[in-house]
This record gives structure tokens, sequence and C-alpha cells, in this order.
């Protein structure tokens, strides 16, 4: 009987001897997009980072695009919880889920930390005949249905140019796109009208291969302070994209402590923020507590959206 007691209390403190040696091997951090969109281009330069800080143990990025970033997160949901599957997630995660697209959702995962926030801007294609919002509105308003927009159904950048439809009155046309990097493809060869992008396309703009019509901040960028708000156009719609990690349910408390631990120090390298600024994108760091208020927020946030831009199917 004392030996069964004792083979009982050794096998339920197995999981703790691990965790307290936690990162063993290498970790695979789960990007559920291609290679070169933005959140591969956010998580690249941050990846070394956590490496550093979780004692040197190799981080490899893993990128399982599809189905609107489900695959990915369908992968990282079923692997195991033990600290060496992580999953770079943002908003998509609420959106495709009330879509009816995805059936993994946002309380599938333990939250680590947030890491960025990436403000939308309304980007139009070259081909298009407008200089300005304005002219843009106009036209939109003589056509409706006949404006495109590039977007990744259900997710961050279909339901940005449905929040400005509503607001603004519109109707779009939506051409459906895996990622980032077939949009921005389709927008730069005129193929679309428009689609969601972010300031990492400042220099296509500046050289006159694309065209911001308005950024979804409150206040004007000091990046690009020439390009309106979204606001003070009177379309009432702010709007960015904000990216983290999770891990499996059931990870052990003290791998997810030492993942934390690791994280924010690699948020507050001068070296992301640098890497960050030429991504277009703000450092925007939580801790797991607040990260986790945030995210029951955001996916409250996200089901609200998904019902009044009538894509709520949950």
């Amino acid at each position: 009987m004392m030996k069964k007691l004792i083979a009982g209390i050794v096998a339920s403190l197995l999981p703790f001897a691990a965790a307290a040696a936690y990162p063993e091997r290498p970790v695979k951090l789960i990007v559920p997009w291609p290679a070169g969109g933005d959140t591969d281009n956010i998580f690249r330069p941050f990846a070394p980072l956590l490496q550093k800080h979780l004692g040197g143990q190799t981080v490899v990025i893993a990128n399982v695009g599809g189905a609107s970033g489900t695959k990915g997160a369908k992968e990282a949901k079923e692997s195991p919880p033990d600290g060496y599957t992580l999953y770079a997630v943002h908003d998509y995660i609420h959106s495709t889920y009330y879509a009816g697209v995805a059936d993994v959702q946002y309380s599938d995962f333990e939250p680590v930390c947030l890491i960025s926030s990436t403000a939308s801007v309304l980007t139009a294609s070259p081909k298009t005949p407008w200089k300005n919002w304005q002219e843009f509105l106009a036209d939109a308003k003589k056509r409706p249905g006949e404006i495109t927009v590039g977007a990744t159904l259900a997710s961050t950048s279909h339901f940005f140019p449905a929040l400005i439809e509503q607001a603004a009155g519109l109707k779009f046309k939506y051409v459906s796109y895996e990622g980032l990097a077939p949009r921005m493809n389709a927008i730069l060869g005129g193929h679309v009208d428009l689609t969601d992008a972010n300031l990492t396309q400042k220099g296509k703009v500046e050289a006159a291969q694309l065209k911001f019509l308005a950024i979804a901040t409150e206040k004007r960028h000091p990046e690009m302070p020439s390009i309106p708000t979204l606001k003070e156009l009177g379309v009432n719609v702010v709007y960015d994209v904000n990216r983290g990690i999770v891990v499996p349910k059931g990870t052990p408390a003290p791998v997810i402590a030492t993942l934390g631990k690791a994280c924010a120090a690699a948020a507050k390298e001068p070296e992301f923020a640098a890497a960050m600024k030429k991504q277009g994108t703000d450092v925007r760091y939580m801790d797991r507590e607040q990260y986790a208020k945030w995210l029951k927020q955001n996916d409250d946030l996200n089901k609200k959206l998904a019902k009044d831009l009538g894509l709520l199917k949950r």
C-alpha cells in the first residue's frame, strides 16, 4: 500500500519536475499564415529574442497556413500541452469563430502575452481613379456592389472594410485570398480595388504603387501624418490587429510562467521596437493576467461586430 502511495506521489510530481527543467529541447512557434505575411514578419524578429530569454533554447517558426488561419489553430490546439508548441495568434481567432469559418476559439488556449498592435489602413490599387477618400466615397456611392475588396474570409481583413461599409453606407464586392501576400499581389496588379493594409506598405505608397485612403487610428499616425483618419472623415471606425502568444489548454502553470517571463523581456528589447517600427506596428505588451482580460473583451466585441455586420453564425 505504501509503495503504491509513494508511486502515486512521484507520478503526480513528474509534470512539475519536467516544468522545472523547461525548456530542454527546441520550441515550435506556429504562425497560422504563410511566410512573408504581417504575422510572420512580426514574429520572425521576436522569435530569436524569445529564444535568448529562454536560456538560448531554439525557437523555431512553423508556418501552417490555410483555411483563414484555422489549419494552424487546429494544429496548435491539438498539440501536447507541454510548452513546446506555442501559437502566434491575432484577432482573427475571434472573427473566424463567430463567422462560422472555424471551430477553434481563443478559450481553447492559455494566454501567455500580447506583444504588438498594428493599425489598419484602407488601401487602394494604383489603377483606381481616386486621388483621395472623398473621390473614392463619391464613386462608391454611385456604384454599390461594384468596388472590389481583397480579403481573407471572416478575418480582420474582412471585418475592417465591412465596418467601413456599415459606417459609411457603402456596399463592396469581396474577393477571397488566403493571407496577406496573395492579397497584396492582387492589389498591386490591379485585380482588386481595395484591401486592408498597414504602414509597412509606406514605401510602395511613396513610390506610387499603392494609395492610402484613410487610417483607422484615433489620431493621425506620426509615420504618415498626411493620411487622414477615418474618424476625421466622418467614419467612426478605429481598428487594429493585435498579436500575442498562447499555448494549448492544460500547459503546466510553471511552464507558462517561464514563457511569460521570457516574453516580457523579449518585448522590452530595443531591437524588437526597431523591428516593429519597420512593420508599421506598435509594441503593445500585456502579461498573462492583462491579456486574459483583454482577450475576453475582444471576443465579446468581435461577437457583436459579427452580429452587426450580418456575419454571425454562432
